[in-house]
């Protein structure tokens, strides 16, 4: 039997816009979107409207950017679109007031294998914890984060060198499919949702929480593949960083976005930096280097190491500062 499904969408982000577009090309009715406020940005503090707006913008689609999800006045006005189904993607947590409203139910599409990493922030923790695979989970909403019953798991290899940013535009393009296929399993009744606690036995669950200024510091008392995994799992956003100091005191601000690793033996104290002042700055740690190949410099553009020794001798003795 299918069902007539006419949709309220929530989302704010580009990887949610990509998935809005993909439902809409699918040929389903997005009664209304729900994005967040507009806000100022940048160094003129301009208005920035987010991509779902703009995506919605560009169909011509009805639009509610509330302040609050428990306003009556937005709670009526989305009650009035009369969508029997609601679909979120990177949002704000809904009310019990919001995702109980639609006949069809609510549900959210997130972008790891749940129940591992439920959180803010999977995809970087799936690359910064070493995991080869990882994927994309549709769940109906229920009062429990991420915690709802499963509808559909799409698994997708994790490489040895992917980054974050590059992880999360491959699970973007994924999600477009994978939240259409969702839709007609609830359209055709054939959404068998799976509670979690039955694909959570026998696992030890890993959590996925919002990253802190504070954990993207590198710690250098670790092993090379640790910190490699940290700096792509971090890159380009929110990004690892570190100060290094010279003998003279003088301190330089990094960001790290991409490295490689030197795996020997060495005599070095953990956290000297070696370099030639043209094409290589290297960090010792007690199993090998890391050598770093993109960085941004704090007030400067990212760049390669190259063009940063280029600009910037690094004369004397350096090393990293302790975390």
């Amino acid at each position: 039997m299918e069902r007539k499904i006419r949709i309220a969408y929530f989302g704010t982000p580009e990887f949610a816009a990509s998935q809005l577009e993909a439902i809409l090309k699918a040929g389903y009715e997005v009664a209304v979107v729900v994005t967040m406020p507009d806000k100022p940005a940048g160094r003129g503090r301009k208005i920035q409207y987010s991509d779902v707006k703009k995506t919605a913008l560009e169909y011509n689609l009805p639009l509610l950017q509330p302040e609050k999800l428990k306003d009556p006045l937005f709670l009526e006005q989305l009650a009035s679109y009369q969508a029997n189904l609601f679909i979120v993607v990177a949002f704000r947590m809904l009310p019990a007031l919001v995702w109980q409203m639609p006949e069809l139910g609510t549900f959210n599409l997130h972008a790891s294998l749940l129940p591992q990493y439920r959180g803010a922030a999977p995809i970087n923790f799936a690359i910064i914890n070493g995991e080869t695979e990882t994927g994309l989970t549709t769940f109906f909403l229920n009062e429990e984060i991420d915690k709802g019953a499963v509808i559909m798991r799409e698994k997708v290899a994790i490489r040895p060198d992917e980054t974050a940013g590059e992880l999360h535009d491959e699970l973007m393009f994924l999600g477009n499919k994978v939240v259409v296929e969702t839709i007609k399993k609830i359209e055709t009744d054939n959404a068998d949702a799976l509670p979690q606690e039955v694909l959570s036995e026998n696992q030890i669950l890993k959590p996925a929480p919002k990253i802190s200024k504070e954990f993207c510091n590198v710690d250098w008392n670790v092993d090379c593949k640790t910190v490699y995994n940290l700096i792509r799992g971090l890159s380009p956003y929110p990004a690892a960083h570190t100060t290094i100091q010279s003998d003279g005191g003088e301190t330089i601000e990094l960001k790290i976005f991409s490295s490689e690793i030197e795996n020997c033996k060495h005599n070095l104290p953990v956290g000297s930096i070696v370099t030639d002042n043209k094409k290589i700055l290297k960090i010792a740690l007690e199993d090998g280097f890391i050598h770093l190949t993109q960085i941004q410099q704090a007030g400067k553009k990212p760049m390669s190491i190259d063009d940063f020794l280029r600009g910037t001798q690094l004369l004397g003795t350096w090393k990293v500062v302790a975390k």
